[in-house]
């Protein structure tokens, strides 16, 4: 045998395995390769879009909470502001409940004193009619008398 011949057969069969090959496998093997970078560089922009889609969902629910924070403050400062005005007013009302009670208490005291003072002076006045009238054993005129203690008590 002929080895020119044999590597020129040679030759023209691997020539026509890579025609053969660059025809009908070459091509379904390039549009798989293709097919999976299109499908990898798919999966890296959709967990690059999904990853700013966390970051954004993350900020906006830090809002959320800041505000919710924020809320909930004003509404326990709100709460305590009230408490604090309850307690004010309650205070007040009793004080002035206080005075009133005060007050009414004055005037019922003055009032019983007022009383005590008129009975006193009435009864003074009595027994000044009947120790004068003991001592002149006549018959003082009563209503000259109470005049002139209702002078004496105007001047005191």
């Amino acid at each position: 045998m002929n080895i020119n011949f044999t590597l020129v057969g040679q030759a023209i069969a691997f020539a026509i395995f890579v025609i053969f090959c660059m025809k009908f496998v070459w091509p379904p093997l390039i549009g798989a390769i293709n097919e999976r970078q299109r499908k990898i560089a798919e999966g890296l922009n959709a967990a690059e879009k999904a990853k700013a889609d966390l970051a954004t969902a993350e900020q906006d629910v830090q809002q959320e909470l800041d505000l919710a924070k924020n809320k909930a403050a004003a509404l326990i400062e709100q709460a305590n502001k009230s408490a604090n005005q309850l307690v004010e007013d309650a205070k007040t009302q009793a004080q002035a409940e206080g005075e009133r009670i005060r007050q009414q208490a004055q005037a019922s005291i003055e009032q019983e004193i007022n009383q005590a003072r008129e009975s006193l002076r009435a009864q003074v006045a009595e027994l000044a009619v009947l120790g004068a009238e003991k001592i002149l054993q006549d018959k003082v005129d009563e209503q000259k008398h109470a005049s002139m203690l209702d002078q004496l008590a105007a001047k005191l």
